[in-house]
């Protein structure tokens, strides 16, 4: 029975009638949450700024990023930190050539009790929330493969099952971009999944000197959580909500179809050099990075400048270019450039 005393503006005790957070709120708390992430992994890893950037950009899009880099620039050291920071599970796969899909995603176990047969299944290091896919080159195409169900669908399927991942569930992964031998490449359906391609390069001579007197110190780096696992999920959400206005998304489809050959507005270094150029998951993947780009800045809407900020990160991987390319010294980064100049 109603309590005829009970004030009516008093907070319910039940869950579903509990004050929902405004977006402008939530959007002032993502921008927080940023800088305070950005000084959390700082604890570990010497500069690096953009690098951090983009991957809070891949973060708060619920994406997946490719981290391409050489040895020793603290990739691993990177995903494993922000990974800390979100008090997110993390799971760790070395790619191997001897590495099965199994490996990744589990297996069933048969199981005999009191003469009765049951499967169990027994989840791979795929179940956690962020992974780190470690010279994911490294291991055959078959178990590229395992990944790509995971990394579109959130979920994986083993014999006649489907198991679901965990929310949030995000793959980063590394590749050499030196050693050659002994990997092998991977696929374009693949390589279009990650939201941005995110080349990792030398510190700064200072940087450099820092680096070198901080990890051999013999002094530990903790990182406390800065973040819940609630938190990551509240702005995940709440980037599809962020308004982003019509010249942006006209600057990201023109980008995007620009890298074709078969454009009508075609420049010489795409005519020249480009194979296939990206396909529509470029333009939506420059339209939802712009989105978590401006959440992270605390902007109500994302605009040309945010496209602009992620085209390469975010359409490089996505082209294939000529032998003639390669012979010819011309890089992915050269072409984007180009069409970055003709769309001004």
């Amino acid at each position: 029975m109603t309590d005829p005393d009970a004030d009516p503006e008093a907070p319910s005790a039940d869950p579903s009638r509990a004050p929902v957070v405004s977006d402008a709120a939530l959007l002032e708390r993502t921008a927080d949450a940023a800088k305070r992430l950005r000084g959390a992994v700082a604890r570990a890893i010497v500069g690096q700024d953009e690098v951090v950037d983009a991957l809070l950009v891949t973060l708060a899009a619920r994406g997946h990023a490719l981290l391409v880099g050489v040895p020793g620039l603290a990739k691993t050291l990177l995903v494993a930190s922000l990974a800390r920071a979100l008090d997110l599970t993390f799971g760790r796969v070395q790619f191997t050539p001897d590495l099965l899909p199994a490996d990744i995603t589990g297996t069933d176990v048969l199981h005999e009790q009191q003469g009765a047969r049951t499967l169990e299944f027994l989840p791979g290091p795929i179940f956690h929330n962020l992974i780190l896919a470690d010279e994911i080159n490294r291991t055959p195409p078959k178990t590229q493969a395992a990944l790509l169900e995971a990394m579109q669908e959130r979920k994986v399927t083993v014999g006649t099952k489907t198991h679901p991942l965990p929310d949030p569930f995000q793959v980063f992964a590394t590749r050499n971009p030196i050693e050659q031998e002994g990997t092998y490449a991977l696929p374009e359906a693949q390589l279009d999944r990650f939201l941005l391609e995110v080349h990792v390069e030398y510190p700064s001579e200072a940087e450099e000197r820092e680096i070198a007197r901080r990890t051999t110190s013999g002094k530990p780096v903790r990182i406390e959580p800065v973040l819940t696992i609630d938190d990551v999920r509240a702005i995940g959400a709440l980037v599809p909500r962020i308004p982003v206005t019509d010249e942006a998304v006209k600057l990201a489809v023109d980008l995007a179809r620009a890298t074709r050959p078969s454009s009508a507005k075609v420049v010489k270094e795409v005519k020249d050099y480009v194979r296939f150029g990206a396909g529509p998951r470029g333009s939506q993947s420059l339209v939802i990075a712009a989105k978590a780009r401006a959440a992270l800045r605390g902007e109500a809407a994302a605009d040309v400048d945010d496209v602009r900020a992620l085209v390469i990160p975010a359409l490089r991987h996505r082209l294939v270019l000529s032998y003639r390319a390669e012979a010819d010294g011309v890089r992915d980064l050269d072409v984007l450039r180009a069409v970055e100049r003709s769309l001004r």
